[in-house]
């Protein structure tokens, strides 16, 4: 699988496919959707689709496929070798979401859950099949949330294709296996392959499972943490167990006002209670914890660039995902 697009740039995401098959536009498909790393705290969330005629979904579950949890990865290497083989019949389609775009995500000044954006993602890949002619009629989807209101959700989107929405449909529908295996053979790929930005000292890629619960991902969580900067991109640094981590070892920084007349009863915390910080997200990023610090404006929190000293002012224009001062 070829991800040089997202390794020359895995700040945000990118969307990967086969070729269509030919057949896929004459014939009535059916279509699966699955993702890989939802819940790491390490590396990208991959959703993916794969589609082949009604009428070779017979020549799909040939192949055994099966749930890719289930799988070693050698088994799914094989498999998804097998898919591309079989490329006059079977196409794909690939959603590679980074790390940093699903916390500035998670954390922006308008919230953007990560079921709501599985959702968004896996809706865009169905349609995206549209867009190509992939002539669909049937999709099944593993359930993220309660399965009844994605399935009406999807229903509403695309009333002229048969929407079934079940939770472990990659163990119940082949074609949902199938996409499972692409989803995770990307994700293993973008994780072993991961280019970071960050000039690392002692660069450690044993990362375990890249679970929050595993003890192995913990140690290289907190090896990798810089007291100033934070993680590098390749953590999500909204889950809770990389904020934990922050909490306990990143430095805190006082902003202060230079204006005199200024209200000092007058405070704010920057990083939870000013709707409007635009700021948040890279502060968080960069590992500083704020502390409540005057501001004039509750509706606007950030200071004019005057009123605030050089070395501060950076990180009020700082854009989310943009490199962090010292990498």
């Amino acid at each position: 699988m070829d991800l040089s697009e997202l390794e020359r740039d895995n700040t945000g995401r990118c969307r990967l496919n086969s070729p269509v098959p030919a057949v896929c536009l004459k014939e009535p498909c059916v279509l699966g959707v699955d993702e890989a790393g939802r819940g790491p705290v390490l590396g990208p969330m991959v959703y993916a689709i794969c589609y082949c005629p009604l009428s070779r979904l017979a020549d799909l579950e040939a192949l055994k496929v099966a749930d890719s949890k289930t799988l070693s990865e050698s088994e799914r290497d094989r498999l998804f070798a097998k898919m591309e083989e079989d490329g006059d019949f079977v196409g794909w389609a690939l959603d590679v979401l980074s790390p940093n775009l699903i916390s500035t995500s998670m954390l922006g000044r308008v919230k953007y859950n990560l079921n709501s954006l599985s959702h968004d993602t896996a809706t865009g890949l169905v349609q995206y099949a549209l867009d190509q002619g992939v002539k669909v009629a049937q999709v099944f989807v593993d359930t993220v949330g309660l399965p009844e209101t994605y399935q009406e959700r999807l229903q509403q989107r695309f009333p002229d294709i048969e929407v079934t929405v079940k939770a472990k449909a990659d163990a119940l529908y082949p074609v949902v296996s199938a996409a499972s295996i692409c989803a995770k053979v990307a994700r293993d790929q973008a994780v072993r392959n991961w280019q970071f930005v960050e000039k690392l000292q002692d660069l450690d890629t044993d990362y375990g499972s890249g679970y929050p619960n595993d003890p192995k991902t913990k140690a290289w969580l907190r090896k990798h943490v810089d007291p100033v900067f934070g993680f590098p991109q390749f953590v999500r640094f909204s889950w809770r167990t990389a904020q934990s981590i922050l909490e306990k070892e990143a430095e805190d920084v006082t902003w202060e006002f230079l204006d005199q007349g200024s209200d000092p009863s007058h405070s704010c915390n920057l990083c939870r209670n000013c709707s409007n910080a635009r700021s948040f997200n890279p502060l968080c990023q960069l590992g500083i914890k704020p502390v409540p610090w005057s501001c004039r404006d509750t509706t606007n929190p950030l200071v004019p660039q005057q009123e605030l000293p050089d070395k501060l002012f950076y990180f009020t224009v700082l854009e989310v995902g943009s490199p962090r001062p010292g990498y």
